[in-house]
């Protein structure tokens, strides 16, 4: 069952790492790809490979006369919040109310007033400790829940099916050793979104800044005109960014810039910002907008304070589906044939599917039944992975030449 998949694999900790600088950026992804590799062998799927860059890959045979498709899941979780010792609850029949967690803290109506859209549902939620680790165990589950559906019910025809588990997705990594001459498909899709009637394939731009400040040290009792404190001089930075333009702040198609990581001392500080929007002209001005703050600080200062580098992470997948909409015209032919309606998101966020598809492998993302990704408040419900399971049988059932 579905359920128990994901019961089963969200114990595994699998939490990647920003600082590492080796592939995978942390060992114990490994644990759960050994484990899934197990699986995948005691179903009967094909061409099974778990590489050293701990990618886990498979094919499953399917009737030529239909096109090739790919799934992809990443295993690893996000680092922004602890992924050991989870321990999954499972909420029967939810009532609409605030979900006090086992730790006492409580994920509230007032806060989180998606909940209201489950009631009666079934939810997986947290102990309170930890993430849940359903972004994207549930997209791994759900794949292999399809996988061994049509292996158990021959009867269904279905085109030819490439899997492929990924580490490292939630730092940026997720396709850095992908292996493209091993996952030859017509056009791919990643099962890594929240709603199953959602589909994205448009998201941010991508790009992150690190900017590094250095100060002028002198004993504090003779400082005067000729200190510069560099972490005053890294809230100054930040307090000259654009207010408005932050995560907590904007909505829909709104671009930010998020500090995500502030240190130092008097010496030297630094801080990291990603940057994202889902225009690249916007995201144009917003990166040249770090560059201007940086050479005011050092005309201000009267010598090279700020260093400001930026690097770019992923482009928007857009416009790589102009003349390709049968990709998508396939998901909402599926999501009417089972009752769903289908939505179109913009992810505010990036993909690997992004990444795959400006190297040549189309590929849109589709929900997993997750809510509030990346810390104490993620839950899953069981009725909406169940229906991206429904949905992902109907799209290789209806995938004809």
């Amino acid at each position: 069952m579905l359920k128990d998949k994901l019961l089963d694999y969200v114990q595994y900790e699998t939490t990647s790492s920003e600082e590492s600088e080796s592939s995978p950026t942390t060992s114990c992804q490994f644990d759960l790809a050994r484990h899934l590799l197990s699986q995948l062998e005691e179903m009967g799927v094909k061409e099974i490979v778990l590489d050293e860059y701990c990618y886990v890959y498979g094919y499953l045979e399917g009737d030529p006369e239909y096109q090739t498709l790919g799934l992809i899941a990443h295993m690893d979780t996000s680092p922004q919040a602890s992924g050991k010792n989870v321990k999954p609850k499972m909420i029967e029949n939810y009532d609409g109310k605030d979900i006090v967690l086992d730790n006492g803290i409580v994920t509230s109506v007032e806060r989180f007033p998606n909940l209201k859209n489950y009631i009666g549902k079934t939810l997986m939620v947290t102990d309170g400790n930890t993430l849940l680790g359903a972004d994207d165990k549930a997209g791994v589950a759900i794949i292999m829940e399809v996988l061994e559906t049509l292996i158990s019910h021959p009867e269904i025809k279905h085109g030819p099916v490439r899997i492929c588990f990924t580490p490292d997705e939630e730092v940026g990594k997720g396709t850095a050793h992908f292996d493209y001459d091993r996952f030859k498909v017509d056009y791919a899709y990643t099962v890594d979104g929240d709603e199953p009637n959602n589909i994205a394939y448009e998201n941010f731009n991508g790009a992150a800044s690190d900017v590094e400040i250095t100060g002028i040290l002198v004993h504090p009792g003779s400082a005067k005109d000729i200190m510069v404190n560099a972490l005053t001089v890294a809230h100054e930075f930040h307090d000259m960014m654009d207010k408005d333009a932050v995560p907590e702040k904007t909505q829909g198609y709104e671009g930010f810039n998020m500090l995500e990581h502030l240190s130092g001392d008097v010496a030297k500080a630094k801080l990291h910002y990603i940057i994202r929007n889902h225009d690249a002209d916007k995201l144009e001005k917003q990166k040249h907008d770090f560059e201007i703050i940086r050479d005011k600080l050092n005309e201000k200062y009267g010598y090279e304070a700020v260093k400001v580098e930026i690097k770019d992470s992923y482009r928007n997948m857009k416009e790589k589906f102009v003349g390709h909409e049968d990709i998508i015209d396939l998901v909402k032919k599926a999501m009417a044939n089972i009752g769903l309606d289908y939505k179109e998101i913009a992810i505010r966020g990036g993909t690997d599917g992004a990444v795959l598809t400006w190297n040549g492998i189309l590929c849109p993302n589709i929900g997993t039944g997750v809510q509030n990704f990346h810390g104490v408040h993620e839950f899953w419900c069981k009725e909406d992975g169940e229906k991206v399971v429904e949905l992902i049988l109907e799209m290789l059932k209806m995938a004809k030449k």
